[in-house]
């Protein structure tokens, strides 16, 4: 599939980039989207939370109140969760949300994603860009040019260029990445993709292995 290369003001070049089928135009797999996303916002979580139970509060040891004779029930420790400032019950723990997936499940995830941006006519292609200094002002007129100033886009990049990304810090529903960064959750994320020559074939050589 061929898509014409644009320039930065959006205009197209001349010149035409072939897309390989095997990377943008596959039979979308949603259940290896869908385990890749779900790996990725697991591994976002720090699971750091904890609360302390019975047996780990400070407090006296002393039994309250008789046993028998108050007429209401049994109480032995004021560390109980029945009591304010008790112990929790069944309190969350650390716990490690890391999951295990397949290579090859999330190199068909990718695939997938992007031969759904592909089918939606989601996708540009530009040739390699930069700025001669950090200006969100250039990177507005840049989304302008391709119009997408009012949607989430992704824009990839061959290699890190912190002009470009400085310039779209700023940006709530924009985002600079490389090609090394790319994954199937920040495809699917976005509305639209957009991808620089160098990147176009970095990802076509990564993910035809």
């Amino acid at each position: 599939m061929k898509v014409a290369v644009l320039d930065i003001t959006g205009k197209e070049t001349g010149r035409k980039v072939d897309l390989s089928d095997d990377v943008f135009a596959i039979e979308p797999n949603e259940h290896a989207i869908y385990l890749d996303v779900k790996q990725y916002l697991a591994h976002q979580r720090q699971g750091t939370h904890k609360a302390k139970e019975r047996a780990e509060i400070a407090g006296s040891t002393r039994k309250i109140k008789k046993q028998k004779g108050t007429g209401t029930a049994r109480a032995g420790s004021i560390k109980s969760p029945v009591f304010r400032g008790g112990g929790r019950i069944f309190g969350p723990r650390p716990k490690d949300y890391t999951q295990k997936l397949n290579k090859n499940v999330k190199r068909l995830a990718r695939k997938s994603a992007l031969s759904l941006k592909s089918k939606d006519k989601a996708l540009v292609v530009v040739e390699d860009f930069n700025f001669e200094a950090p200006k969100t002002k250039d990177f507005v007129a840049f989304l302008t040019s391709l119009g997408l100033e009012n949607k989430k886009s992704l824009i990839v990049l061959g290699d890190t260029n912190n002009n470009v990304y400085l310039s779209s810090r700023n940006l709530e529903r924009s985002e600079v990445v490389t090609g090394s960064q790319l994954n199937t959750y920040k495809i699917v994320n976005a509305n639209s993709l957009v991808l620089t020559e160098s990147a176009l074939e970095g990802i076509e050589s990564n993910l035809k292995k």
